[in-house]
């Protein structure tokens, strides 16, 4: 059987935080077993200051055979951000749209990824991110998005045993990464773009989520691949794989997820030229349990220079192709999974 050695599993439910504000556990978990005790957060002397230092966000994507579109709603401690933006794999282009909301006044977030309902509602736009029993509900109506507007009403499958990637991840002393990623949620529903509407299947349209929670450094760098596909077989495949944050030695966020089952991998290598984004990406693990190629086809890129938040990613959109090895011995072999991966740099 395949392992991950130094990867600490997290078994025990209980809350995120002590008395003290240091991280009860760290590693990482199947499903999200940790109460996001937030509040418990000590980190400087003047509490009041602290939430200008939590990052909150819940961050929606979904993958067709055409299109990627991804919604995000966050509260970066000082300012919300509400963004959305619409992939297209056929032409090569993509749109997108911000809105930066002073102090965050108005966005919704829920404590735990498990309840509630993230929101934010103005003259201009209105975004909801329902949880459901089995699933989860995305509705948006933006008028005026990109002078042609947008909406969408989504619905994501998430079966209760559906595993997700949990991590608990250090950065320095009462400052923390927890994240919730889950791939391959099978999405019904339609988005509605440049008045044509594209109507989304269980059978060829999955959906994401990265819930993030945490207290950064301000100075912050990450690389994050993804991909939600199906096999020749007609089972799901996904990927979650990443580096650039905090004290990964007892847990990474690296994953293959196949059919719903967490196959939890080490470290893995990223090799790709930052000054040529679109050139071929080579992803491997020192253990063999996994060797990718991914070979970009669009580049979306966005710079965000607020004077306190900045911020530039690199998103490239393209085909991830080659062997993973699964926690019982297994190998997969794939060509052609659309997914993404990201260099992204923040001062925040």
């Amino acid at each position: 059987m395949a392992t991950s050695s130094g990867q600490q599993e997290i078994l025990s439910p209980g809350p995120l935080l002590d008395q003290d504000g240091n991280l009860a556990q760290v590693g990482w978990s199947r499903q999200p077993i940790l109460d996001c005790n937030l509040e418990h957060a000590n980190f400087y002397r003047v509490r009041s200051l602290q939430r200008f230092r939590i990052k909150r966000w819940d961050y929606y994507g979904v993958t067709t055979p055409d299109f990627y579109f991804s919604m995000t709603i966050a509260d970066l401690g000082y300012a919300g951000q509400v963004f959305v933006y619409f992939v297209d794999f056929k032409a090569g282009t993509h749109i997108e749209e911000t809105v930066t909301i002073p102090f965050g006044s108005g966005v919704s977030l829920p404590r735990n990824s498990t309840e509630g309902e993230s929101s934010y509602e103005s003259e201009a736009l209105s975004l909801q991110f329902q949880v459901l029993p089995g699933g989860r509900r995305l509705s948006l109506n933006w008028p005026k998005f990109a002078g042609t507007g947008i909406a969408a009403d989504v619905e994501l499958q998430l079966a209760q045993e559906h595993e997700s990637m949990v991590v608990v991840i250090p950065f320095a002393q009462n400052r923390f990464y927890f994240n919730r990623k889950v791939n391959c949620m099978p999405a019904e529903g339609w988005v509605e773009y440049r008045g044509q509407r594209y109507s989304l299947s269980s059978t060829n349209s999955l959906g994401n989520m990265d819930w993030g929670r945490g207290i950064w450094p301000y100075n912050s760098f990450w690389v994050w691949a993804s991909a939600s596909g199906f096999l020749p077989d007609g089972q799901t495949l996904g990927l979650n794989l990443g580096f650039g944050f905090g004290d990964t030695s007892r847990a990474t966020e690296n994953a293959v997820i196949l059919d719903g089952k967490i196959h939890k991998l080490g470290i893995v290598d990223f090799k790709y030229d930052p000054a040529h984004f679109m050139t071929p990406w080579r992803l491997s693990s020192a253990d063999g349990r996994l060797s990718l190629t991914f070979e970009p086809f669009v580049e979306r890129v966005a710079k965000t220079n607020l004077v306190l938040i900045r911020s530039e990613v690199h998103q490239m959109f393209g085909r991830y192709g080659g062997r993973v090895i699964l926690d019982d011995g297994e190998g997969v072999e794939f060509e052609g999974l659309v997914g993404f991966a990201e260099e992204h740099y923040a001062r925040w």
